[in-house]
């Protein structure tokens, strides 16, 4: 998969494509959904296919201060959409300017004078345009008069919820990552850089992988999870923690992992954490010696859900 950033870096004697485009935070079943109706419609034209999406991600820029949690990282994002079958992922930066874009004005510019799209698949609850004041509607409309067909793909329903960004959110916020998995179809994935934390781990026979996460990551509540420590195509059990160590009175609130039978050094490397299942929430222990045989039974039942 060709990754762009900018429609300035599309290639010169581009041709036609069908494009789908959306933020896609958490890529998530709904979202999956959408794209795989765009493969599906480039593969049937013979043209190639396009996810358009944006970053930073528009509320920001929109409304400063009201960003919300993000499910995916850029990295991962990629990952994930290259796994649908998309031939490009064109990353639109979004500025100020570009949110003064007139719905018209977005339709042209970038669907038609950059991407020559021959058609355009959205989900069907899309805005797009200066205060979002285009829709579905007026995307075919925009179509009729530039020349490309569009498509409104239905949102995706699980038990009469309806499958979104806010919902997956709203889970993994709760601590709820079985909920989280069944509406990303996978579980929930927090990464980044393993750094030094206290050592505190390694004196009574936990050593942990501490995980600096990006700004704005969705990192689920508080507690003990049973998980996986992801390293490039590599997956390891792991019982995570999640929260400041009141037992060691620490105020920072931190990602940590035991890795199970694994001792390589992860120092510096990027590494994604899976989320399986929320074993219990943060307690205070009144000695090391009551922490570590909860540790001992948070790991069993690791090793049990995970079959590990």
């Amino acid at each position: 998969m060709d990754r762009w950033r900018g429609v300035e870096s599309v290639p010169s004697g581009w041709g036609r494509c069908v494009a789908t485009v959306g933020v896609f935070d958490g890529v998530h079943r709904g979202h999956q959904r959408i794209i795989g109706r765009a493969v599906e419609r480039a593969a049937a034209l013979g043209v190639p296919s396009v996810v358009l999406t944006f970053d930073p991600h528009p509320s920001e820029v929109v409304r400063p201060g009201s960003h919300p949690a993000i499910l995916t990282s850029s990295r991962h994002k990629a990952e994930l959409v290259a796994e649908l079958g998309a031939d490009v992922l064109c990353v639109l930066p979004f500025t100020v300017e570009f949110s003064r874009l007139t719905p018209a004005e977005f339709a042209h510019v970038v669907l038609v004078e950059h991407l020559h799209a021959q058609e355009v698949v959205v989900g069907e609850n899309f805005r797009f345009g200066h205060k979002a004041a285009g829709d579905v509607a007026e995307l075919a409309a925009l179509g009729a008069r530039f020349g490309f067909r569009s498509e409104g793909v239905p949102l995706l329903q699980d038990d009469g919820t309806t499958i979104s960004s806010t919902y997956v959110r709203s889970c993994v916020d709760a601590g709820d990552a079985a909920a989280a998995a069944r509406a990303l179809g996978r579980e929930h994935r927090v990464d980044g850089t393993v750094v030094r934390g206290d050592q505190r781990g390694r004196t009574i026979g936990y050593p942990t992988a501490n995980l600096e996460t990006a700004p704005y990551a969705a990192v689920p509540a508080d507690g003990v999870y049973a998980g996986w420590l992801v390293r490039g195509k590599e997956r390891h059990p792991a019982a995570v923690s999640i929260g400041t160590n009141p037992t060691f009175a620490g105020r920072e609130r931190r990602v940590e992992a035991f890795v199970l039978d694994f001792d390589a050094d992860l120092y510096g490397e990027h590494a994604g954490l899976d989320f399986v299942a929320r074993l219990r929430p943060t307690l205070t222990f009144t000695s090391v010696a009551e922490l570590t045989a909860q540790m001992a039974d948070d790991v069993r039942r690791t090793r049990d859900l995970l079959g590990a």
